[in-house]
C-alpha cells in the first residue's frame, strides 16, 4: 500500500510572497511568546514551586539571584506556553495547506509534535531528574550537606528538560521525511550503527555529565528510531 503524506496541490508562490508569508508567521510567533510570557508571570509563584519541588530546599547566594531566576523561569515557561502556536506556524509555513487533505495532515502533525515534545519534558522531569539529583547529591561525606543554589538547579533542570523535549520529536521528523520520499526503511537500517554511536555522543553533549542521564536520553532515542523504522516499513511501506 502506498501512502502519500503530502500531496502537491498547492499553488506556486513567488520569492517575495514567501518572504511576506514568513514575516507574517514570525510576527504571530512573536505575539504568541509575548502572550505566553504574560500568562507565565501571572502564575510565576506556582510555576517556580512546581519546577523546584524535586530539589527540596534551595538557596540563593546573591541578593538578586532569586529575582533573575524568576525572570528566567517565567521566560522559559512563556515560550513553552507559546509552543502550540509556534509549532503550528512552523508547520503551516513548511507545508502550506491548500486543500482539505493537507489541512488534516497539518493538524495531525501539529498535535503529534506537541504530544512528543510534552512527552519528552514529562519523561525527563518525572524519571530522569530525580535520578540525576540522587546521583549528584549521593556523594555527601559524613557531616557534609549539599546546598544547591536556585541558579545551579534551574540550569541543571533546563539541561535535562529541553534536550529530551527536542529528541522526542525524532519519530515525527523521520516519518515526515519518509512521506516526502527522502527517507526509506532500508536507508534507516543501513544507518543504524552510526545512529547508535551518534545517540550516545549527543546524550553526552546534551545532558549533565552523569552516566544515568546520558543512558536515559540515548536509549529512548534509539527506541524511537527503531519504532520509526518499523512504522515506515510496515505502515508506510517505504
Amino acid at each position: 500500500m502506498k501512502f502519500d503524506l503530502i500531496s502537491t496541490g498547492a499553488g506556486e508562490m513567488s520569492f517575495t510572497e514567501h518572504l511576506e508569508e514568513l514575516r507574517h508567521r514570525l510576527m504571530k510567533m512573536l505575539l504568541a511568546v509575548v502572550v505566553g510570557l504574560f500568562i507565565s508571570y501571572c502564575f510565576i509563584d506556582t510555576i517556580v514551586s512546581f519546577v523546584t519541588a524535586p530539589a527540596g530546599k534551595l538557596y540563593y547566594l546573591r541578593p538578586a539571584e532569586a529575582f533573575f531566576i524568576y525572570i528566567k523561569v517565567g521566560a522559559v515557561a512563556g515560550c513553552v506556553i507559546a509552543t502550540p502556536i509556534i509549532f503550528y506556524q512552523l508547520w503551516a509555513f513548511v507545508m502550506p495547506a491548500m486543500n482539505i487533505k493537507q489541512r488534516l495532515w497539518l493538524l495531525a502533525i501539529t498535535v503529534l509534535s506537541l504530544g512528543l515534545f510534552a512527552s519528552g519534558i514529562l519523561f525527563s522531569y518525572y524519571l530522569v531528574l530525580p535520578l540525576g539529583l540522587a546521583f549528584f547529591t549521593g556523594f555527601d561525606a559524613q557531616g557534609v550537606q549539599a546546598m544547591i543554589s536556585m541558579e545551579n538547579y534551574i540550569d541543571f533542570l533546563l539541561m535535562l528538560l529541553l534536550p529530551f523535549g527536542l529528541i522526542f520529536e525524532l519519530p515525527l521528523v523521520i516519518i515526515v521525511g519518509a512521506g516526502l520520499g527522502i527517507i526509506t526503511s532500508n536507508g534507516l537500517k543501513r544507518m543504524r550503527p552510526y545512529v547508535f554511536l551518534l545517540s550516545f555522543l549527543l546524550a553526552a553533549i546534551l545532558t549533565p555529565p552523569d552516566v544515568i542521564s546520558q543512558i536515559m536520553l540515548a536509549v529512548p532515542m534509539l527506541c524511537m528510531y527503531e519504532l520509526s523504522l518499523l512504522f515506515i516499513r510496515y505502515i508506510l511501506q517505504r
